[in-house]
């Protein structure tokens, strides 16, 4: 009898950073147990962050990129290759070119959160996404995927998905530690701060509804400074960070209302997340916004405070109800599972 266990193949993932709150590490993690789910062995790649491999040519705006030997060593053993975001925006040149040539002719994804010209400062980048007869590309939208087209490239759709089960957090004990009272409406922003995430519409709404601010992630990209003069700033309280022992679970369950005012998002998980722990959502008029709206979700404006707080002065649970059953019915995790398989399928790079 043999008794040799089946080797597992392995898919590296590969990125910037990993191991962060922001978006494409939030993901990246939920693509991994999707693979582990499906039989893979997972490894990971990053220039910073958690990883099981780091190589810090590959960190945003590292200098030099990885060399071809370090690269190689560091995905030897991988079956499959997913490239988080790396191929898909230029803000590591070099990194992404050492990438893409060492990729060429081996089975890989590119997992495309944005892309170059969707960023104003790279709209004039050529040669990005690099492309390959081995590869195949997945868009986090439908709008990146036809954009892709337009440029001879296809690809797959896999929105964002999320544990819709995951356990709801403390709200009494997360007010407490923030030192907002039970009776004081509390707006959350659950991004990082930068220009695009648009804190200032949040500000004004969370004046607007009389509320305390709360916006938990730091400041990047240089956005320091403005981030300083805006909350000093600001007519209403000011939270700012993730509190020690906190999760974004125990945010939500703090929060009575999530505002989301961004210029630009390549999805925005703050609408699904909302959604699931119950909250009510104001969202700002970004392009992707309106395709994830028309599965139905029941939003208010970020620009108007009145809508958000008519419904915060007498609650219909009813919204609720309607967007958690879109989100358990389109983006739960079982969803992720069943698109990557198709897609492994459909390339010949199921697990053995």
């Amino acid at each position: 009898m043999d008794n040799t266990a089946a080797v597992p193949p392995v898919v590296a993932i590969v990125s910037f950073r990993l191991g962060h709150p922001d978006g494409v590490s939030v993901e990246a993690a939920k693509w991994a147990a999707a693979f582990k789910a499906l039989g893979f062995a997972v490894l990971t790649v990053a220039g910073a962050g958690k990883a099981d491999r780091l190589l810090p040519g590959l960190a945003i705006d590292a200098t030099p990129p990885p060399t071809p030997v370090e690269l190689d060593g560091a995905l030897a053993d991988a079956d499959l290759v997913v490239v988080e975001n790396l191929c898909s925006l230029p803000l590591n040149r070099g990194a992404a070119a050492a990438v893409a040539c060492r990729l060429r002719g081996r089975p890989a994804i590119l997992h495309h959160h944005d892309l170059a010209w969707q960023r104003p400062p790279f709209t004039d980048v050529a040669a990005f996404p690099p492309t390959d007869p081995q590869w195949a590309h997945v868009t986090v939208n439908h709008r990146s995927r036809a954009e892709l087209a337009t440029r001879g490239i296809s690809a797959v759709v896999i929105p964002n998905c999320f544990d819709v089960d995951m356990p709801r957090g403390h709200r009494r004990r997360t007010r407490t530690t923030i030192g907002v009272e039970e009776h004081e409406p509390l707006l959350v922003q659950p991004t990082r701060a930068i220009a695009r995430k648009n804190v200032p519409a949040a500000l004004r709404l969370a004046e607007g509804i009389g509320a305390t601010y709360w916006l938990v992630g730091q400041a990047e990209d240089g956005y320091g400074p403005e981030l300083d003069r805006l909350l000093s700033a600001a007519w209403v309280p000011v939270v700012h960070g993730l509190r020690a022992g906190l999760t974004m679970a125990d945010v939500y369950a703090a929060a009575d209302a999530v505002a989301l005012p961004s210029t630009w998002e390549g999805f925005g998980n703050p609408t699904i997340e909302s959604a699931i722990h119950r909250r009510p959502l104001a969202v700002g008029c970004y392009p992707v916004a309106k395709e994830i709206a028309a599965w139905g979700f029941r939003w208010f404006p970020a620009d108007d405070h009145r809508p958000l707080a008519a419904w915060l002065a007498s609650p219909d649970p009813s919204l609720h109800d309607a967007n958690l059953a879109i989100a358990t019915r389109h983006f739960s995790l079982t969803t992720l599972r069943r698109r990557l398989s198709h897609l492994l399928c459909a390339r010949g790079w199921g697990a053995r």
